[in-house]
């Protein structure tokens, strides 16, 4: 089922246990802020790290998933035949999903509220979706939106892009919950 914005969908026992084991590995890193979008499974997933290491999670609505319209509550393999899937997901840097919402807002929404935090700070945890996240490395990466589903985001990982003055690095992608050590190791030898 393809929730989108639905409120009321929580993490199940995987998601929370991933969660927290995500909360305890980010634990040791400089976090100075927790942003996450509106819904409750983003919400849940920041919370273990914001118990952690004492900081509240601001909810940011530019984090939030993509929205999705007609097709929320509605199974993959239904949409499968249907030429507006086939088309959003071959083309999504120019398809908006039925009464929903197009990639290149959602990619637009976020990357603007990052360039905005990094003004503020220099280590942020931020806690979204498969597609924002997609979308935001993408854009940071160079990868037109046409091919971002050749980029694997899974559940509970982690991505790490490092934002200068004038350079970007995505240091890690899709990367599971224990390489938070290899963050921490960056972190110290970059002096954040």
């Amino acid at each position: 089922m393809m929730a989108g914005r639905q409120s009321g969908v929580h993490l199940n026992a995987a998601g929370k246990q991933q969660a927290e084991e995500l909360g305890e590995r980010l634990s040791i890193l400089p976090i100075e802020a927790i942003y996450c979008g509106p819904l409750e499974r983003a919400r849940e997933t920041a919370a273990p790290l914001a118990r952690k290491i004492g900081l509240q999670v601001q909810v940011a609505d530019e984090f939030d998933e993509i929205d999705i319209g007609r097709w929320t509550n509605r199974a993959i393999r239904d949409l499968d035949e249907e030429a507006d899937w086939q088309r959003w997901n071959n083309l999504r840097s120019s398809t908006a999903t039925p009464a929903g919402e197009f990639m290149l807002d959602v990619q637009a929404r976020a990357v603007q509220k990052i360039s905005e935090l990094k003004q503020h700070h220099r280590f942020v945890a931020i806690f979204t979706h498969g597609d924002p996240i997609r979308a935001i490395v993408a854009h940071f990466l160079g990868v037109h939106l046409d091919l971002f589903l050749r980029l694997v985001i899974d559940p509970g990982s982690l991505n790490l892009i490092e934002l200068g003055d004038d350079f970007v690095r995505v240091c890690m992608l899709n990367a599971p919950a224990g390489a938070a050590t290899a963050i921490n190791d960056r972190a110290d030898t970059r002096g954040y």
